[in-house]
Formats: structure tokens, sequence, C-alpha cells
């Protein structure tokens, strides 16, 4: 039996800490002296949710009623409490892992901190959001790593915890792994991993410390390099477009250098409304992984002029030489360049231009067949045009 060795993110920790604490150093003063004990709620129902409950109830009819407390105990074994104020007529109970059956107390309690007997009812709740989560899990082996999806329906906040084996053969948490989140499509893509064996295990957490059973899965990266820009070769079809006449070729986009003229661009006016398409030879049969394309910048502006904003990215192992985009091609991709800043179109920040310089990876479908050609059709450009330009980009994959 493997020896789980769980180290609870410090963050998370530091929320528990200090959700604990704040109990603790209530020292509230009552606003009143007034010794009577309010009044119970009465009419109360329960409308059961995913690891939660919510109560409604009728407030008495007590003008020294200040708010409404609910004392319950979760999965976990640890008492909590939720307080509503005498304007509202429900509270919600939270942080249950399972769907047993629990008691919850709730209290009216007066401005002089004086609180009736307690109302008991019972609570079943549904489902956690975090064995959702977990069931919904998929590990799937990618190019130097593995891709991670899950369904967080109810956008719970939950931390999909990964763990390793370390020297000693115990597992302990891996944070640069770990997935920390509250949207309902869940995806985390690990790369850099060499090929070989990894055995990982994943579970999932919540803010109140529950959390679910391990799952095992050794991961299997696929092979990856870059394809030797050396053999790559232009191949221009009819239909694709004219690169402009002042400097700009189509083996610039590989050549490693940067700036003008050593850039692919495609001519607008020639090259018609249309989307513009350029093709090449890579020179090797092999199963991509990702296209990194750096775009040309016009001075300092990146997103401006003919720079992609969207495009698709074509495949093929024996193109038609007729230049039609048919079934001889198979889509790897369909793509769009966001501007990190949102700012207005012509105005790059810092950010931008840093993102931009970098180049962006395009990654290619993983069940795309091996191809040797590539097209590369831009659909609109940053001016609202279809010309593209390419200062500099390189391939990946298994060429094996």
């Amino acid at each position: 039996m493997k020896l789980i060795k769980l180290i609870v993110p410090s963050l998370l920790l530091t929320t528990f800490i200090v959700a604990s604490c704040s109990k603790e150093l209530e020292t509230h003063t009552p606003i009143s002296n007034d010794p009577t004990v309010p009044a119970q709620i009465t009419d109360v129902t329960v409308l059961n949710g995913s690891g939660k409950a919510t109560i409604s109830y009728k407030l008495p009819n007590d003008p020294n009623l200040l708010y409404v407390k609910a004392v319950y105990t979760i999965t976990t074994g640890k008492q909590y409490e939720t307080k509503a104020s005498y304007y509202n007529n429900s509270l919600v109970v939270e942080g249950f892992a399972d769907t047993l059956e629990h008691e919850v107390k709730l209290y009216s309690v007066s401005r002089s901190e004086k609180q009736s007997p307690a109302v008991t009812v019972k609570i079943k709740p549904l489902t956690a959001p975090i064995w959702d989560v977990y069931r919904s899990i998929k590990i799937e082996d990618a190019f130097g790593g593995y891709n991670l999806t899950g369904v967080n329906a109810s956008k719970a906040n939950i931390s999909i915890i990964v763990t390793k084996p370390n020297v000693f053969n115990e597992y302990e948490i891996d944070n640069n792994k770990s997935v920390y989140t509250n949207i309902d499509s869940i995806l985390s893509k690990i790369r850099g991993l060499d090929t070989g064996n990894y055995r990982f295990g994943f579970l999932v957490i919540d803010r109140w410390g529950n959390k679910t059973d391990t799952m095992y899965k050794v991961v299997k990266p696929i092979f990856e390099t870059q394809l030797d820009p050396t053999k790559f070769s232009s191949l221009v079809l009819p239909g694709d477009a004219p690169q402009v006449t002042n400097g700009a070729a189509l083996q610039y986009a590989w050549d490693g250098r940067l700036g003008w003229p050593y850039t692919s661009f495609t001519n607008q006016v020639p090259g018609g409304s249309g989307p513009h398409m350029i093709t090449f030879n890579t020179g090797a049969l092999a199963k991509l992984s990702r296209i990194w394309i750096r775009p040309f910048p016009e001075g300092t502006r990146y997103y401006y002029l003919t720079t992609m904003k969207r495009f698709e990215i074509y495949g093929s192992d024996n193109p038609n030489l007729n230049g039609a985009l048919d079934n001889t091609w198979k889509l790897l991709g369909s793509y769009t360049v966001k501007k990190p800043s949102g700012l207005p179109y012509g105005t790059d920040d810092a950010n931008d231009q840093t993102t931009a310089a970098a180049g962006f990876s395009w990654e290619i479908d993983l069940s795309a067949p091996k191809v040797k050609y590539i097209r590369i059709r831009c659909l609109e450009n940053f001016a609202g045009g279809t010309a593209q330009s390419i200062n500099e980009l390189k391939v990946y994959g298994d060429p094996r």
C-alpha cells in the first residue's frame, strides 16, 4: 500500500486558518442587554443541493431578533456555523462530501446574543462537486507530457491535486502540476517531460478539506522534436497568395532570422479578398504536435496590419497539385490570436509586445494523421483583410 503524503498548499492552509481564527476572535459586544430569549423560527423547509442544502424558514415576530444561526458538522468532523441576518429567511449550509443524512441546529439570536432553543432539521446533500469533478477527470498522453480534462459543472472552488513518488517512493504533492480553479471546463496541459513512464496520483479536494479517493495513472509522454528547417522548401500551389515584391519571401519564414525582409508576407491586392494561403514542404513525414509562429512587427506593433488574427492550418502527406483545398488536406486546427491587453487596434502595451515577440505555439489535434506538407490559411488579419505575414515559424512533432 502506497503511503500518501498530502501537503495542503500553503494558500489553501492560510485560507482555512484565517477562517478558523475569525470565529475565535469575534469579541463583538451585544448591542442590547435585553435578557429575553427570542422565539424560534418556524415552517422550516430544506432544499438539498450538491454538497450543501438551502434551509428556508419563517422568522419570529420579534423586534429583538438579529440573526439566525445554523450549527452543523461536515464530513471531516469539523463543526461550522452559518448566520443569516433578520433581513433574510433562508441560509445555506455547505461543505458536505457525502450524501448521508446530517442534522442542522437552527437558533434565533437576539441583539443581546441570547439564542433560542434549537430547531433541529435533517438534510441529505446531493453528490458533492469534488466527486463529480473526480469522476470526470481524464488523462491523455500528449507530446512532452499529458493533458488533464475535467468538468466542474457547479463552478465550485476545487483543487485537483497531482501527486508523484519521491525518492522514498512516498507520494507527495506536485504543486506545479496541481490545478486550483472554479471554472466549469478544466484543461491542464503539462509539458516538458522526457519520454518514459511516469506514475501520478490525482485527487480532488475542496476548501473544507474534503477529499476524494486517489486515482493513479501511468503517463507516457509522446516524443517531440523540432523538425529540421533546412529540409523545408516552398511549394507554391495554384491559388496560393503571392508574396509582396519588395523583399519578402516564403522561405524566410523558417530561415531563423527576424525583422525585414526576412519574412513571409503575402500581397493583399493581387492575392484577392479571399483567405490567403501559403504552402510548404517540411521534408519529413511526421505526426505534428505544434507549430510556433512569431508575427512580423510593424515597428513595435505586433497586433497590426497583416498579422494573422484568425487562421487555419492544414496538413497533407500527398497534396493535390491543382491547389484545391480538397480531401488530400486535413484540417489540423483553427486558431485565433488574442491581444492580452485588449487595447484598441494599433496600440500594444509592453506585455502585448513581449508576448508576441516570444511567438505563439499552436497545438495540433492529437488525432491528426502524419503529414509532410503544411498549408496556412489566413481568414482575417488585424487590419480586417486576409493577407498574412509570418516573421518566423518552427514545426514540432515526431518524424520517426
